[in-house]
C-alpha cells in the first residue's frame, strides 16, 4: 500500500474532534523528530483550561504524574474557529508535552519551541514563518476539523457604587445590605460614632 493511499485512508477514519487531533499528532510527530525531540503519548481533547474560560487560555497540557495512566493529557479550546488556529495551539503544548510541562516557558522550553518553529513571546508562542506552511499543508491534509466552535458572552464587571457606611473618624468601612438601609448609617465599633453613608444608599445590594 502507497503512503498517499495509507493517509487516505486514516483521513476517511476521522469521524470526531479528538480523531483529528490525535491525527495532527501523529503527522507532527516527523516535525519534532527532525529537530531531535520525541513527541510522548499523549491524550488529547476539546475542552475548557482549568483556569476557565475568562483566563483567555486555548490550551493545557497535564503532566504524566497528574494522570492516573501517566500519559501527557492536553486539553485545546472549543473556542477556537479555524483548523489552524487548532493545529498551532497544539504544536505549543507538544512542546510542554515533549518537556513533561517541567519548566513551565522558561528556557528549555524556549529552546524546544524555537527549533520547531514557534515565536513570539512564550507564554503564547505560535506558529512563525517556517511553521506556519507547513501547519496549513497538514490541514489541507486532515481536513475539516469536525467541531462547531463556541461562542462564549463575556460580562462585563459592573461597577457599581454600592452602598456602604464609613466612619469619619478612624475610615472603618463595612458594606451595607438593603433590609438594613432604612435604619440608617450603623454606630463605628471604635469611635462609637455615627457612621456616615457611602455610595448610594437607593441601589439595591
Amino acid at each position: 500500500m502507497s503512503f498517499r493511499l495509507c493517509i487516505l485512508q486514516r483521513m476517511k477514519s476521522i469521524q470526531t474532534r479528538e480523531d483529528w487531533l490525535l491525527e495532527a499528532v501523529e503527522l507532527l510527530r516527523p516535525l519534532f523528530k527532525a529537530k531531535g525531540y520525541l513527541i510522548p503519548p499523549v491524550q488529547v481533547s476539546c475542552g475548557f483550561t482549568s483556569t476557565g474560560v475568562r483566563s483567555g487560555h486555548v490550551g493545557q497540557c497535564w503532566t504524566k504524574s497528574s494522570a492516573s495512566n501517566e500519559i501527557n493529557q492536553i486539553f485545546i479550546s472549543p473556542t477556537l474557529t479555524t483548523p489552524f488556529e487548532v493545529i498551532d495551539t497544539l504544536v505549543h503544548e507538544l512542546v510542554h508535552a515533549v518537556d513533561d510541562c517541567k519548566n513551565k516557558h522558561g528556557p528549555i522550553f524556549k529552546k524546544i519551541a524555537l527549533k520547531v518553529g514557534l515565536v513570539g513571546p512564550m507564554r503564547g508562542a505560535t506558529a512563525g514563518p517556517v511553521l506556519k506552511p507547513i501547519l496549513l499543508d497538514l490541514v489541507q491534509r486532515l481536513g475539516p476539523y469536525p467541531h462547531g466552535h463556541i461562542r462564549v458572552t463575556m460580562r462585563k464587571p459592573v461597577n457599581r457604587n454600592r452602598p456602604r457606611a464609613k466612619c469619619k473618624e478612624c475610615g472603618y468601612q463595612v458594606p451595607m445590605l438593603k433590609k438594613f438601609l432604612t435604619f440608617g448609617p450603623p454606630i463605628c465599633p471604635v469611635d462609637k460614632v455615627e457612621m456616615e453613608q457611602v455610595g448610594n444608599w437607593d441601589e439595591e445590594c
